[in-house]
């Protein structure tokens, strides 16, 4: 007789490995430390305002992934929504990401896309050939006045660090366009759930065999009780932290509210040092097709992450990584678990690439016990 599958945390990485192993005749508990499921990803109603909070922030559903689309939309209606956020730096506005509209507004140009291309291809730093850092990597393709109007300081302020001190491919994430596309994302499929993240997830644990215990911490010492445990939460947190705390940013949140509209868009990025917040978020812009009379407001501050705190943003400076490797060949000794998501593995993971693992993970596991073959400790290498 199978003994069971314990899931350590309730966001997307335990949702979609519940919900398939339970499909496969597999009984499955999962333990979540927080009094409710979906992780970071947790939305709820506003009681006052009506609006759907994104209560740990803004998540925006984007991807080219197939597998990850279809497999949201079997829980969700999921609704268009494009990310069109707004920049404040020198006390103008402007529009991100850098596109056609952004250079002409910032050099006072009329530029047609191949003089806007030419233009930065002169302001970009030659000597700069192999850009290792973000600092590089900004001043090699955009040149030092838009680095510094809208990466140097904002960087700063998120990251808690020197752009110098940063990899390059943080800032590879970020688009530059010469043309008018200002859609923060560039994949076939962008929305968000009608009725938020939680009800989403919710009805993926809604499969016969799986039990969900919320504000239940799980305790390493009774993996033994069950046939396999699939460990969503920190790495570093599992081995009682033994080889030290790995670095994360959090997320501090002022919330206020007000009447009607109060900055005309969903995300304002506030980039130079006017303001200690890295911007404002207004929720009810995350769901167009509602009306609300209210609005909220988050202003968003970024700072390290200590003992206590919700952990974000993995760091993964080239420094830690001495630390990473000694946690995964510890992890990889460890029998009858494996490590998933974005805690699990110490990787920055969007949404989709969450599912699409989890998913994959699933898969693996399924196809170990068929073959009767040893499930991995991680399907996706960390260190890669």
């Amino acid at each position: 007789m199978k003994k069971s599958i314990a899931i350590v945390g309730a966001g997307f990485s335990g949702a979609v490995i519940a919900n398939q192993l339970a499909h496969a005749g597999y009984t499955v508990e999962v333990f979540e430390t927080r009094p409710h499921v979906a992780g970071n990803c947790h939305s709820e109603r506003d009681a006052e305002t009506g609006v759907m909070l994104h209560v740990y922030g803004p998540h925006i559903f984007h991807t080219d992934n197939e597998r990850a689309w279809e497999f949201v939309n079997r829980f969700s209606e999921f609704k268009p929504y494009v990310n069109r956020v707004k920049a404040i730096t020198n006390d103008r506005v402007y529009t991100l990401p850098i596109n056609l509209l952004t250079i002409n507004q910032f050099f006072g140009k009329t530029f047609r896309p191949a003089e806007a291309q030419a233009f930065l291809a002169e302001l970009g730093d030659k000597t700069i050939e192999n850009p290792l850092t973000f600092e590089d990597q900004a001043l090699r393709f955009v040149g030092r006045e838009l680095y510094e109007a809208f990466f140097k300081t904002y960087t700063i302020k998120q990251w808690g660090l020197s752009p110098s001190e940063l990899p390059a491919s943080i800032l590879k994430r970020l688009p530059v366009r010469f043309n008018y596309d200002d859609n923060y994302f560039n994949h076939k499929y962008q929305g968000m759930p009608v009725d938020g993240y939680t009800t989403l997830v919710e009805k993926m644990f809604e499969v016969p065999g799986i039990s969900v215990h919320l504000s239940t911490p799980f305790d390493p010492a009774s993996k033994a009780d069950y046939e396999h445990v699939f460990y969503a939460g920190p790495i570093d947190a599992w081995f009682r932290h033994t080889e030290g705390r790995l670095p994360y940013r959090t997320l501090d949140f002022e919330v206020f509210r007000d009447q009607g509209d109060y900055q005309g868009n969903a995300v304002v990025n506030y980039c130079d040092n006017a303001e200690p917040y890295t911007r404002i978020t207004e929720h009810k812009h995350f769901s167009p097709w509602e009306q609300h009379e209210g609005t909220i407001m988050y202003k968003e501050y970024s700072r390290q992450c200590e003992e206590n705190d919700i952990p974000y943003y993995p760091i993964r400076l080239a420094r830690d990584k001495a630390q990473l490797e000694r946690y995964v060949n510890i992890a990889r000794d460890e029998a009858n678990v494996t490590f998933v998501g974005r805690l699990g593995t110490y990787r920055y993971l969007d949404m989709d690439v969450t599912i699409h693992e989890a998913l994959n993970t699933a898969d693996k596991f399924l196809a170990c016990a068929s073959d009767k073959t040893k499930m991995p400790a991680f399907v996706v290498d960390p260190l890669g």
